[in-house]
């Protein structure tokens, strides 16, 4: 499935994830899949969220920067070797990893993908029955 991913660009700054944490929980806005990255000046906070646009307005209300991002999640088994079988059909096919995060839900892995096509992305990881979610 393609959704909308959120960037965040936050100071790198003690304190300032929690800020965007608390901001989404206190307007009822779950945080399903995350990761955090950074440099020298800033981080950028990466987040699938329920409601995307009522995360936005509630970010941007804030003063935070926020740009959205179409990425592909998939639930795959959660054993070895599964996701380099996924991973080996993008190659395969010319689909080039952007960048991926993946988080484990019971017996599943659901992964997050940006990649420079995500409909064929989408679509080659579905048509080897790579659940959407």
């Amino acid at each position: 499935m393609i959704t909308k991913q959120l960037s965040i660009f936050l100071q790198n700054k003690l304190g300032r994830f929690a800020q965007v944490a608390s901001i989404l929980g206190d307007a009822g806005l779950n945080m399903r899949a995350f990761t955090v990255t950074e440099n020298a000046d800033y981080g950028i906070v990466r987040l699938i969220v329920e409601d995307v646009e009522r995360a936005v307005e509630t970010l941007r209300a804030a003063s935070f920067a926020v740009n959205l991002t179409d990425v592909v999640i998939i639930s795959i088994p959660d054993k070895p070797g599964i996701l380099a079988q996924y991973m080996r059909t993008l190659a395969d096919e010319d689909i080039f990893i952007e960048y991926m995060y993946a988080f484990s839900n019971n017996s599943h892995a659901n992964v997050v993908i940006k990649s420079n096509d995500n409909q064929r992305c989408n679509a080659l990881l579905e048509s080897k029955q790579a659940e959407s979610l």
